[in-house]
């Protein structure tokens, strides 16, 4: 179903695309350009989710993430990959690359919610 386009729909997507990370609600909410409560956000986000386009992240510690998917190719799931947190400049992003993982035989994976945690490319040099 099609869904008809808001200005808030328009800012949370922008927002997500020019930041080219994951963001939390809170970040979300506290770099919005435009007049928006909490709870529209939540909305605009899970349609977004359901929508395919941005992707669910959630940290070791709970907290949500969304991110519009920059390194993800047409081909496959957006939420079939893994994530990667840097402890020190707390930036979750996608990886780039495939991490490879198995299951013991007889189990069958549908989704996949792994994020990796360490130091990022930019913080360890």
């Amino acid at each position: 179903m099609k869904r008809r386009n808001t200005p808030s729909k328009e800012a949370v997507l922008n927002l997500l695309t020019n930041a080219r990370k994951a963001m939390s609600h809170d970040a979300i909410e506290q770099n919005i350009d435009i007049e928006i409560d909490r709870a529209t956000i939540y909305r605009v986000l899970n349609r977004f989710c359901e929508d395919g386009l941005v992707h669910k992240i959630v940290a070791e510690d709970g907290k949500q993430y969304f991110a519009v998917c920059m390194k993800c190719d047409e081909n496959s799931v957006r939420n079939h990959h893994f994530h990667f947190r840097c402890i020190r400049c707390q930036t979750i992003e996608c990886l780039p690359e495939n991490v490879h993982f198995s299951v013991p035989q007889g189990y069958h994976v549908d989704s996949v919610n792994c994020v990796l945690t360490g130091t990022c490319k930019e913080c360890s040099s």
